[in-house]
């Protein structure tokens, strides 16, 4: 029988006039309890891992030339979607795909290369489950080798092959699944190609599965916009009908590295408006419900002109690798034609070339590229 957990709320941080700064964020499912035991499963799994993470841990994770490898890579197994979502890079691409997906044989390589890693997403700009059974593959080889595994999808073809039941049967850790609106309407106007009906008919089913397993293993994720800010309370509701218990409301509209993007997405965008008393409401709505509600929110950027621990991580620790196996700077760029930083099929050689100490040293230096921009405040 499976065990939920009761929502908490965390004590809020708050100004001399209690004012609420800041939120409680999301946190991986079922909790952080979970994540940590298996991360250190990974790390007992594998000497040169923990040695690995012992050199990050020791580190000041600032440094041109880290000495030691990635921690957390973030893979697109494909660049290809069925849907057409209006804030996506994809729907600027023809017939919504970018390249070929990238092969089992390459993923393997890729995981037994990078000996460091205690955690991945599977997921870039495309939706995974459209590559069938070595999407399902790819997650239990690295379950194999003990690491975290998170997973992305718009649920729209779990009902396919009993595809819900092979992803929970993966051994798959967590699983993202995004929700952006509460009625057909909403919903369709901003995940183009969808069928509302379809993926809310598949979110149940897959939680009935991992129900029925005695696990919890899924999260909904819905972007905040202009379209759908008025439907949260009903998006709760919806999502509790559903089956989840975890919900997570990002208030970031990402831009891709693209200026066309930027405009479009800043249109939509309720990052500045939106209160954190407004997000707490609802926090504290869904806990009335039982359930686990939190937003994710910059509510303070990466800064060029405070000290280099509020400058981005992700140069000195991860990467994402796409699904033609280049390597990107982060899940925010996800597209090697923005940013290209080398051959992933030779990580280790590209994390130590002269290409990477540059774009680390930028951050380093609070130069930043003009693709990193709009995730610092100044």
């Amino acid at each position: 029988m499976i065990v939920r957990n009761k929502p908490m709320i965390h004590p809020h941080l708050c100004d001399d006039k209690g004012n609420i700064i800041e939120l409680p964020s999301p946190h991986p499912v079922p909790d952080q309890a979970t994540y940590d035991r298996v991360r250190q499963e990974a790390l007992d799994f594998s000497e040169k891992r923990r040695l690995n993470y012992e050199k990050y841990q020791l580190s000041s994770n600032r440094e041109e030339m880290p000495n030691y490898m990635p921690i957390r890579i973030d893979i697109e197994n494909v660049s290809r979607c069925n849907f057409n979502c209006s804030m996506c890079i994809v729907s600027t691409w023809d017939g919504r795909k970018r390249a070929d997906d990238m092969s089992l044989q390459d993923f393997k390589k890729l995981i037994d290369q990078q000996y460091g890693l205690v955690d991945i997403k599977i997921q870039g700009m495309g939706e995974p489950t459209i590559q069938r059974d070595d999407f399902f593959e790819m997650i239990k080889y690295a379950r194999l080798k003990k690491i975290w595994v998170r997973v992305v999808t718009n649920a729209s073809l779990l009902h396919l092959r009993d595809n819900y039941k092979k992803l929970i049967d993966s051994d798959v850790n967590e699983i993202q699944i995004s929700i952006d609106g509460a009625t057909k309407e909403v919903f369709e106007s901003i995940r183009t190609g969808s069928v509302f009906s379809r993926v809310v008919d598949n979110c149940k089913k897959i939680n009935s599965y991992a129900i029925s397993k005695g696990i919890e293993r899924t999260k909904m994720w819905t972007v905040v916009q202009r379209k759908n800010q008025h439907q949260i309370k009903e998006i709760i509701d919806l999502g509790k009908e559903m089956g989840f218990v975890h919900m997570a409301f990002s208030l970031n509209m990402i831009d891709f590295g693209v200026d066309e993007i930027y405009v479009k997405n800043s249109l939509q965008s309720v990052e500045t408006t939106f209160t954190n008393k407004q997000a707490l409401e609802y926090i504290n709505y869904g806990e009335s419900l039982g359930l686990n509600v939190r937003f994710w929110r910059q509510t303070k950027k990466y800064s060029m002109l405070s000290s280099i621990d509020q400058r981005c991580p992700w140069p000195f620790e991860r990467g994402f690798v796409s699904s033609d196996m280049r390597i990107v700077p982060c899940c925010i760029i996800g597209n090697p034609e923005v940013a290209d930083l080398g051959d992933a099929k030779e990580f280790t050689h590209e994390w130590e070339s002269e290409k990477w100490r540059q774009f680390r040293r930028s951050h380093i230096d609070g130069i930043v590229p003009k693709y990193c921009k709009n995730c610092y405040q100044d």
